[in-house]
């Protein structure tokens, strides 16, 4: 297996959302997660699902280091809301768009597993808010595996999943227009030939803008 997991636990003064009611809606999210993955049926899954718990933090992991999801557990609110925003663009997409549920699953709520143990916890001197210098925790990136991103992802999975041809697409060009400019041509084409890889981008768009997860 590809990690060891990069930090037990965030100090509170990073930007996290807690509180016990934070803290009962994570539990209640997680199950809600590993009970949709196991819905799938999906041979391997069990596998996959004891590796996310016991071998990574993406329940601990945050969504990225600053711009959307950026406290503890985003990783998980982040997936959860892709998941959420995917299966209403299908539903009201101007064209039909045939997928399976088990693969809106798969592709919603894995699209990101390269971010696991990705992130680390690190320091800097900054001022409090009586001018006195401090050290404060922030997050970093630590790419011990550095295989790019949705490639990435689709090279996790492919460990412990057989994924369609479409769940491949989707996964490996979730971030869309963000990639070099040099590929637009090749990431156009994967569009034409599975749409939902486009709806997928704007899902994962809209999360991080509409709701900064």
């Amino acid at each position: 297996m590809y990690f060891k997991t990069s930090y037990d636990k965030i100090i509170t003064t990073i930007k996290i959302k807690g509180g016990t009611s934070k803290n009962t809606r994570k539990t209640e999210m997680k199950e809600e997660f590993i009970e949709l993955l196991k819905s799938t049926n999906r041979e391997g899954m069990e596998n996959l699902i004891e590796f996310i718990e016991n071998k990574t933090d993406f329940f601990k992991a945050p969504a990225s280091t600053r711009f959307h999801g950026n406290y503890e557990g985003g990783l998980l609110e982040h997936s959860m809301k892709v998941y959420e925003i995917l299966k209403h663009k299908v539903k009201n997409c101007i064209i039909d768009i045939k997928v399976s549920e088990e693969s809106l699953i798969i592709i919603a709520l894995l699209h990101d597993i390269c971010k696991v143990n990705y992130y680390k916890v690190d320091y800097r001197n900054a001022k409090n808010q009586f001018g006195e210098w401090e050290k404060v925790p922030y997050y970093t990136v630590e790419d011990t595996i550095p295989y790019g991103h949705g490639e990435k992802s689709v090279m996790i999975l492919t460990e412990y999943l057989k994924l369609t041809s479409e769940e491949k697409y989707c996964i490996r060009w979730h971030m869309g227009f963000t990639e070099p400019k040099e590929i637009y041509g090749t990431l156009g084409e994967a569009f034409k030939k599975y749409p939902l890889a486009l709806l997928v981008h704007e899902a994962d768009l809209e999360s991080t803008y509409f709701y900064d997860i």
